[in-house]
């Protein structure tokens, strides 16, 4: 029988050896590189094509997501399953839309993560009994969502400038994106706050990830 073969993204050394501890002790599993960095993920994903790669979210440098996303770019055949202490939708949605197959947490039992790495081995999807409750009540508010409403009252304007804000363009570089004058520009924002009842810059991003108008290469 062929092992799973696993690649380890993670920067503490001391989880990764943790990880590896476990997974070995499997006959049906085997280890064939750890990484640190999401470059390094990267890397190690071309020079070992492991079968699957347990990704950590908070990385130096490149973060999961966008590793996730640069493998199934690049090597589509491997699976990602995400391993991270994040439980919240603002890292869930973008781990999906960058193509990983798996949301596990780092509270999980050691059971719960080797039963994970098969199912989403066998092509199948898992997520956490907390995400999942997460992704369910999510689903079901979706269509009455006050959230909806809100961003159905912005022009098609607002929300070209509510992607660009939220991806971190300045009112610089948004008005030579969208031809208009920085005044022009700072308008259609302060429009934008107001409509959705935001108060930060940074609640702009939180927003625009929860709707899926941006990822990290925006």
């Amino acid at each position: 029988m062929s092992k799973i073969r696993i690649l380890i993204v993670d920067d503490h050394g001391i989880v990764r050896a943790g990880i590896r501890s476990l997974l070995e002790s499997q006959p049906d599993v085997e280890v064939v590189g750890e990484a640190a960095r999401g470059e390094e993920a990267i890397e190690k994903a071309k020079q070992l094509h492991p079968d699957l790669v347990l990704m950590d979210i908070a990385l130096p440098g490149m973060n999961g997501i966008e590793a996730t996303r640069q493998i199934k770019k690049e090597l589509p055949d491997i699976s990602v399953l995400v391993l991270t202490m994040h439980d919240d939708e603002e890292f869930f949605f973008p781990v999906l839309r960058a193509g990983a197959s798996g949301y596990i947490l780092k509270e999980a039992e050691p059971q719960e993560l080797l039963y994970a790495i098969r199912v989403v081995h066998q092509g199948q999807v898992f997520l956490s009994p907390a995400i999942a409750r997460l992704f369910l009540e999510g689903f079901i508010t979706t269509a009455t969502s006050p959230e909806d409403e809100k961003y159905n009252s912005l022009t098609p304007r607002e929300r070209e400038v509510l992607r660009l804000a939220a991806a971190g363009h300045t009112n610089r570089e948004m008005a030579e994106k969208l031809f208009l004058s920085i005044r022009t520009v700072e308008k259609h924002r302060q429009a934008v706050m107001r409509k959705l009842g935001l108060a930060r810059r940074e609640d702009l991003t939180k927003y625009a990830l929860r709707k899926g108008l941006i990822d990290f290469e925006s």
